[in-house]
Parts: C-alpha cells; sequence; structure tokens
C-alpha cells in the first residue's frame, strides 16, 4: 500500500468515528434545541446540520463526477446555492435533520467504498471557485464534521476533538500561517505554543480567543 492509500484510511476511519460520535450527540435532539443559536453567528443548530447534510451530499457529488473523468462542482451553483441549500432546510424538525444528516453520512460512506481509482485522482471546484483535491476531500469531511460538532454548542467541544484530526490539522494549520505572513515562514507565536493542541487549534480556526494572540479568520 502507498502512501496515500495509507492515509487515505487513517482519514477514512477517523471521519467515520466523528460521524458515529455526532449521531450520538443527537440521539435526543429536540425541536426547540434545533431553532437556538448554535455557536456561529446568525446560525441556528438546525443550520449547521442542515450544512453537514449538504456538505456530504456534495461531496458524494464531486467523488462521482471525479469518477467519470469530470470535474464537478461541489455545489451545482456555487455559493448561493449553497446557501439556499442550507437555509431550505434549516428550520426541519429534529427528526427530519437527524434522519437528513444520517442518511447523508451513510451515503457519503458507501461513496468512499465504490470511488475508483481515477476518481481519487480527480478534482472538484468548491462553492467559493477553488480547486479541490479528491485526495484531500475525505480529510476535509472529517474537518467538518468535528469542528461543526463542537459548533452545534452541545455537551460536545473543541477538547473533545479526535487528536489524530488535531494532530494533522496543526500540521496544515501551521504551514498556512507561515506561507501567509508577508515576510514567509514566520514562525506561530509563541503564547499559541504554549497552549494544549486543541486550544491551539480552536485559535486558528477561531473557536476561541486567547489574550495576546491575533483573531485568526474564523473558519
Amino acid at each position: 500500500m502507498d502512501d496515500f492509500g495509507r492515509t487515505l484510511n487513517i482519514h477514512v476511519a477517523g471521519c467515520a468515528e466523528s460521524h458515529q460520535r455526532l449521531l450520538q450527540s443527537l440521539d435526543s435532539l429536540t425541536d426547540e434545541q434545533c431553532h437556538e443559536p448554535s455557536a456561529l453567528p446568525g446560525w441556528t443548530r438546525g443550520h449547521v446540520l442542515s450544512h453537514l447534510a449538504r456538505n456530504a451530499e456534495s461531496h458524494v457529488h464531486v467523488l462521482q463526477c471525479a469518477a467519470r473523468g469530470e470535474v464537478g462542482e461541489q455545489y451545482v451553483g456555487g455559493a448561493k446555492a449553497r446557501k439556499m441549500g442550507i437555509e431550505s432546510h434549516a428550520t426541519d424538525s429534529a427528526e427530519s435533520l437527524v434522519a437528513e444528516v444520517r442518511k447523508s453520512i451513510y451515503a457519503l460512506e458507501g461513496q468512499w467504498a465504490v470511488t475508483n481509482s481515477e476518481g481519487w485522482q480527480g478534482h472538484g471546484i468548491n462553492s467559493a471557485g477553488a480547486s479541490i483535491a479528491m485526495s484531500d476531500i475525505v480529510f476535509l469531511r472529517w474537518r467538518e464534521v468535528e469542528v461543526h460538532h463542537a459548533d452545534l454548542a452541545l455537551a460536545f467541544t473543541f477538547a473533545n476533538w479526535n487528536s489524530t484530526y488535531v494532530r494533522y490539522e496543526l500540521d496544515r494549520q501551521v504551514m498556512m500561517w507561515r506561507a501567509s505572513k508577508p515576510m514567509g515562514l514566520t514562525p506561530v507565536p509563541k503564547v499559541a505554543l504554549q497552549l494544549s493542541p486543541n486550544e491551539r487549534l480552536a485559535w486558528f480556526l477561531g473557536r476561541t480567543e486567547v489574550e495576546g494572540l491575533p483573531k485568526p479568520p474564523s473558519y
């Protein structure tokens, strides 16, 4: 097995575990809770759940396109279509939203299982118009599930993020931090390095503010 195959297996196993932890958190979700604010400004929990379902559906779509040798749009119609899809289900009942999330999760995991080698080597276009590599898409989904699980503002917080996900994500965030600065290769602030891995990542992703550190752009 090559390095890509090994990494893909780690991402699939980690994301599938995160999917199950998310579903467990939704076992007793009520309509009232769905209509309450999430940790994301302007979004209820219903918005977050609708987004997670639409995101999974979008991943199925681009993987299917890539397997046919096509470059598909993650959200056909771009950012506007993405927003409309989220809004159209954000006020659904808890029962309906959880069913949608569950259905979309198993459809996506099924698509992972049948995607051919051409598909994994392909690309898609995200809602911002940027290219996304299918070799990276399982990790991108893992990020969505871990981060937005905490955004639901239930019992799960960034302190509960999967340690393997945190390790992979921190490597990425550090590289982006260094590359984004004008002089290049700018080191991560010492204050950030003194934080726990989960808190450091939460700061990178705009999920917590830390005294003495600038506020990074939110993910």
